[in-house]
């Protein structure tokens, strides 16, 4: 099954999920209105995006029971489809609360759910909403299953993590005060692990394993082991595309510069400049206009922070696939479901 099959199959799941928390809200003699407001939140605010941590939990169920997505059967790709829901339910309920954190404008091409007319503060009790219909979804699909609890555990986990991630992004990067001197990698490094690299790299092959019946904690450590670091590699990618990329490479127009946001790209600047080019970041980086921005970008440059990069991703990339290679499959993890992240993050442009 190609890419766009396999996201289509997965998207048709989820009409079936909407009903099911609808059917719940009913069962507690919600008013209509009500449950019109939350299907159209659900509706709004989860499907809209590229789905790849939802589709990483199929792919990697299915390299690890060595079958095609074609070949599973109705009852075991729902499954293993309301896990990869559940995902991505919690990243609608991250954005939600994070759009409004930021007050960003626009997001996956639309405006904010709280910018929507009538919707304002509402978004507040809509994203916890949001992350509700994750514990209903789970109780009614595997409360009998023995990795119940393992699925709830990993939940509350990696959103508790993800959360410390944006506490400390939020107290860093503040853009109505901006301190250069709060920035620094390791500040950086427990950013990007806590705040992405969990949910979205460990999270899924996690849940994966875990219908396998793969959930020793030597097992999930392998994991964690690799895909925190690749996570991380990610992430500073993502830096770097924001800077360096065009906007029809990475589909948006980057903004880390005038947000002040605390990214590996200015922590590699912070670490090489002079007196002068100190002075230069501390009067223009986190400015809102152009201007700004381009001494900012042009000084990136001049530093030679694309070849700091280009050094970084090879030697990352290269202790990854050296981790990869040492994994023990006799545990239940294969090298393929490493291999397979791996390769969709390496080189990547956008």
């Amino acid at each position: 099954m190609d890419k766009d099959a396999a996201k289509q199959k997965f998207i048709g799941e989820f009409d079936a999920l909407v009903t099911e928390l609808k059917e719940i809200l009913v069962n507690y003699n919600m008013p209509q209105e009500a449950i019109e407001w939350f299907t159209n939140s659900l509706y709004y605010n989860t499907p809209g995006g590229k789905l790849n941590r939802g589709l990483s939990v199929i792919d990697t169920y299915c390299i690890l029971k060595n079958v095609k997505v074609e070949d599973l059967s109705a009852q075991e790709y729902k499954k293993v489809a309301i896990l990869g829901w559940a995902i991505e339910l919690l990243q609608a309920y991250f954005l939600v609360a994070d759009d409004m954190m930021d007050q960003s404008k626009t997001r996956r091409g639309q405006p904010c759910w709280y910018l929507k007319p009538g919707v304002g503060n509402i978004a507040i009790n809509d994203s916890f909403m949001l992350e509700g219909a994750i514990y209903m979804l789970l109780k009614k699909h595997f409360r009998e299953d023995p990795y119940y609890v393992d699925l709830l555990d990993l939940f509350h986990e990696v959103t508790f993590q993800t959360e410390l991630g944006q506490l400390l992004d939020l107290v860093t990067a503040d853009e109505e005060h901006v301190d250069l001197s709060k920035f620094s990698l390791e500040k950086h490094s427990f950013i990007v692990i806590f705040k992405t690299a969990y949910y979205s790299f460990y999270l899924p092959v996690a849940l994966a394993l875990f219908v396998c019946g793969v959930t020793s904690e030597k097992d999930l450590q392998q994991a964690r082991d690799i895909l925190i670091p690749l996570g991380e590699y990610f992430q500073i990618q993502d830096d770097y595309l924001d800077c360096f990329g065009t906007p029809e490479q990475i589909g948006k127009i980057g903004t880390d510069i005038k947000d002040n946001k605390c990214s590996w790209v200015v922590n590699q600047a912070l670490l090489k400049a002079n007196a002068d080019q100190r002075k230069l970041l501390d009067e223009n980086y986190g400015k809102k206009d152009d201007e700004s921005e381009a001494r900012v970008k042009k000084l990136f440059n001049e530093l030679e922070i694309p070849k700091i990069y280009q050094e970084y991703e090879e030697d990352v990339v290269g202790r990854l696939r050296a981790q990869i290679d040492n994994l023990d499959e006799s545990r239940g993890l294969k090298k393929e479901v490493l291999t397979s992240f791996l390769g969709k993050v390496y080189k990547r442009s956008k």
